[in-house]
């Protein structure tokens, strides 16, 4: 305890002489427009930094000295910018690697989910959680986490919410918190103990009046899945602070979102943005939460509050106000200069401070490994057939020229319905997939581990189309699943075998020859690449399904199929 208070007793010591001219600052940055965003205004001025921090608006320059002088150029100076609900694992990039592309972002803080990687590792998931997070005070990014609410054994679940960095509890299953799960019970009780936060998820306007109440009244502070204008109206009257989320879902939803809250003048104080799921290629491609805050003054929001809803609402939801989200003394000097407040382009990007990326190149990172957690693969499908692949009818008209089957869309969250059944052509006995005009290929939803029979769902699929040839991909959390793109059986099944032989991969095949593998080795749901390497593997899968017929947008195949997961889990397809 003395210790501590004679470092804080120092620590006020030392500002008063760096703000009297006795002591050096660490960097003086001068010739900058600062955004205040408590007052939405912009002042011309420099900001005095020591010790990471902010400590002096407008310093007397002819009084205070500094190591180092920056001159800002006349740019704006913004608050570092911060993703409110991030899943760790969804562009499969470790976290040393997820830097390379966020950070030249102006991204410097991100509240992360790791529900999926720790639900991959199994009874390994404490052991996991210790991995990733290890030397996370390095990142040039900070990072807040969350204990899995889903996925994961609830002993995973408590002994996660003792480590740092996490603050709270993320996500809890759709299909049990309804229905009075003592797991949710339990995990929701440990972190009210701890006065920690409780990430919700589910669809408001799907939920029973009584759940709806239920979710705020134990704690749940926050949604992420709102779909128009009438969820978010709900989502604010319940109190939860209500995040946008532009990683998951077509644009048009995204744009609708952002439509509503200008057409209908709702607050901007109830609102944060994140990305909840993104891939690396479209942080490169679009950038992060730069993008986002520019596409919401596109659409009409006021550009300094689109901004504060990527600053100081989320610091101010996670109670850390005091610490991060404006430029004001006592703040960590996460600061981003940018030549525009509509359209932020981040030219120079400070974490505590220091210059960690210019002209969206990352200037620093850390050496963190993760090549501890790298797995090897068990098995699953030696048994599997390729007529347990075969697409036969759920029903059959009575003059035997229609079939019905499901049809999967990979976008389907964010559209109607993710699954339809549908009627298709049949000619000779065969079905012909064939859907409004449009040639599709067929799915395959596959558990890789069988304990007697074998979970499988076959259907048609809207989202990648191949002429020949298949590619398989796979996802671990919460139970071992396969999915299968292809129109031949015996091609399908190869492929998902060759997959077989990782923990995880995504791997494109022809003629029962391998084309293309990505490996995601880290517990099969994280790749241990760094960012070059990640994206030239994309390339290659994309390339190659080019040559098969796919003509691929957007995102990458791999992540669409990893997207796939998430609403096959959702809509119970996974068991």
């Amino acid at each position: 305890m003395m210790k501590a208070t004679m470092n804080h007793l120092e620590e006020v010591h030392a500002i008063f002489d760096v703000l009297h001219g006795r002591k050096e600052a660490d960097l003086l940055m001068k010739n900058l427009n600062i955004l205040d965003v408590h007052g939405e205004t912009v002042y011309s001025g420099s900001l005095l930094i020591y010790h990471k921090r902010i400590v002096a608006l407008n310093p007397d320059e002819s009084i205070v000295k500094a190591k180092e002088v920056f001159d800002g150029q006349g740019l704006y100076a913004i608050p570092g910018l911060i993703d409110c609900h991030f899943h760790f694992e969804s562009q499969l990039a470790n976290p040393v690697a997820l830097a390379e592309a966020m950070v030249p972002c102006g991204t410097t803080t991100i509240f992360a989910e790791c529900l999926d990687i720790l639900s991959s590792a199994g009874k390994d998931g404490i052991q996991a959680a210790k991995d990733l997070f290890h030397d996370y005070d390095k990142l040039p990014y900070r990072l807040f986490a969350f204990a899995p609410g889903k996925k994961t054994d609830a002993s995973v679940t408590k002994a996660v919410l003792d480590m740092e960095p996490v603050i709270g509890l993320g996500e809890f299953e759709h299909f049990t918190y309804s229905a009075g799960d003592e797991d949710d019970f339990q995990k929701a009780a440990w972190v009210r103990e701890k006065g920690g936060f409780i990430n919700g998820h589910w669809g408001l306007t799907a939920l029973p009046q009584m759940t709806l109440n239920y979710l705020p009244a134990i704690g749940v502070t926050n949604n992420h899945d709102v779909w128009n204008g009438d969820d978010i109206a709900k989502s604010i009257r319940y109190g939860f602070c209500t995040q946008i989320k532009f990683g998951v879902g077509s644009n048009e939803v995204i744009k609708t979102l952002i439509r509503a809250i200008v057409d209908r003048k709702f607050p901007t104080e109830n609102f944060t943005l994140c990305c909840d799921n993104i891939s690396i290629e479209r942080l490169l491609k679009m950038g992060h939460m730069d993008w986002i805050v520019s596409l919401c003054a596109e659409m009409g929001l006021n550009p300094i509050k689109a901004i504060k809803m990527a600053s100081l609402n989320a610091a101010r939801y996670y109670h850390m106000d005091d610490q991060i989200g404006s430029l004001t003394p006592g703040r960590f000097a996460d600061i981003v200069l940018t030549d525009s407040l509509s359209k932020i382009n981040p030219l120079f990007v400070f974490k505590d401070g220091e210059l960690i990326a210019k002209d969206k190149k990352l200037l620093k990172n850390a050496d963190n490994d993760y090549s501890c957690m790298v797995t090897k693969g068990v098995a699953g499908l030696d048994d599997l057939t390729p007529q347990q692949l075969d697409l036969v009818p759920m029903e059959v008209s009575e003059d035997k020229t229609q079939a019905k089957v499901y049809l999967f869309d990979v976008y389907g969250r964010g559209h109607a319905k993710f699954y339809q059944e549908i009627w298709v052509p049949m000619k000779d006995g065969k079905i012909i997939p064939e859907y409004e005009g449009q040639r599709l290929s067929r799915l395959s939803v596959v558990r890789r581990y069988a304990d007697g029979s074998r979970h499988i769902v076959n259907g048609l699929f809207k989202g990648v189309t191949v002429d020949s040839g298949a590619v398989c991909t796979s996802f671990p959390a919460p139970v071992p699943y396969l999915v299968i793109v292809g129109n031949d059986s015996e091609e399908m099944c190869f492929c998902a075998k060759e997959v077989d032989k990782y923990s995880g991969a995504c791997i494109v095949t022809d003629n029962q020859e391998i084309k293309s593998v990505m490996p995601i080795e880290i517990y099969g749901m994280m790749a241990n690449m760094t960012i070059d390497e990640l994206t030239s593997h994309a390339d290659e899968i994309d390339a190659e399904l080019e040559k098969l017929g796919n003509h691929n947008e957007g995102e990458p195949v791999v992540n669409k199929l990893l997207s796939l997961f998430i609403s096959l889990h959702r809509f119970r397809f996974m068991e």
